[in-house]
């Protein structure tokens, strides 16, 4: 591996920068800004929406910097906010689909930039920016960049297999850990979003290293010229990445990202 230099390096934050307290190591910390103070190109690649873009962000201490949010529907750069590419979709039809099977459900969809709509309320600490509390039909009634659909009372099993079952074949959708569902525009991704940047930035696909630990980094790692799964990842990552690492809890980004430092 000593052959390989990413020109960009590009970072999951939940479960592979922080973990499930949105805490990271200080000596994770110092990696990530090592890196950057050499020149690479650090890019936050995300499910989370730019409020928890800007979250890690800070806690990292990077600036003038760009980051793919909403799992590859929004680039942007930082700071401040320069939102540079975005793809919206018509969700309603998927969201009544998963409601009709599981009615309790929680809603979201992501305000550009602020924050997100919900039918209720999330768990503590799941989603951050501004909350504001609409009935359903209101939240599907327009294009969205985003749609979380949140079950709580549904095991992490169940919850897959019944998401599964519908067919949901019209959207780009990841099943989370924890009954959490994420709907996206269809053919969009972590890669997508990737691939609008390295194109602006002028870095091709194989001079990128991508590091991530959730089914929703499938396409990234598979797309990125080094694709890593962190140790606790799913199978279905760790079959298509180039290299595992350690777990979030071994500071296993930290062991990937001393080899360019």
């Amino acid at each position: 591996m000593t052959a390989f230099q990413p020109k960009l390096v590009a970072l999951d934050v939940d479960g592979t920068i922080v973990d499930e307290r949105n805490q990271l190591t200080a000596p994770v910390r110092e990696a990530v800004r090592g890196l950057a103070a050499r020149g690479l190109e650090v890019v936050i690649s995300t499910g989370r929406a730019i409020p928890g873009v800007l979250d890690v962000v800070d806690k990292l201490g990077l600036d003038g910097r760009h980051a793919v949010a909403s799992n590859g529907a929004v680039v942007l750069a930082h700071p401040p906010v320069d939102i540079l590419h975005t793809v919206t979709f018509d969700a309603s039809e998927a969201v009544r689909r998963v409601l009709a099977e599981m009615p309790d459900a929680i809603v979201a969809v992501e305000e550009l930039g602020t924050g997100y709509r919900v039918s209720r309320p999330f768990p503590t600490g799941e989603i951050n920016g501004t909350i504001v509390v609409e009935d359903v039909e209101s939240l599907i009634a327009d294009p969205v960049v985003r749609v979380i659909i949140r079950s709580p009372d549904h095991a992490p099993e169940e919850f897959g297999e019944i998401v599964r079952s519908l067919g949901l074949d019209d959207t780009s959708y990841y099943i989370g850990y924890d009954a959490w569902l994420d709907l996206a525009p269809q053919g969009v991704s972590k890669a997508y979003g990737l691939e609008v940047l390295c194109e602006r930035l002028g870095v091709d696909r194989s001079e990128v290293l991508a590091v991530g630990d959730g089914n929703n980094d499938v396409e990234m790692l598979q797309w990125a010229g080094r694709g890593v799964a962190m140790g606790q990842a799913p199978d279905l990552l760790k079959d298509v990445a180039d290299d595992v690492t350690g777990s979030i809890h071994e500071d296993g980004l930290l062991t990937e990202l001393q080899r360019y430092l």
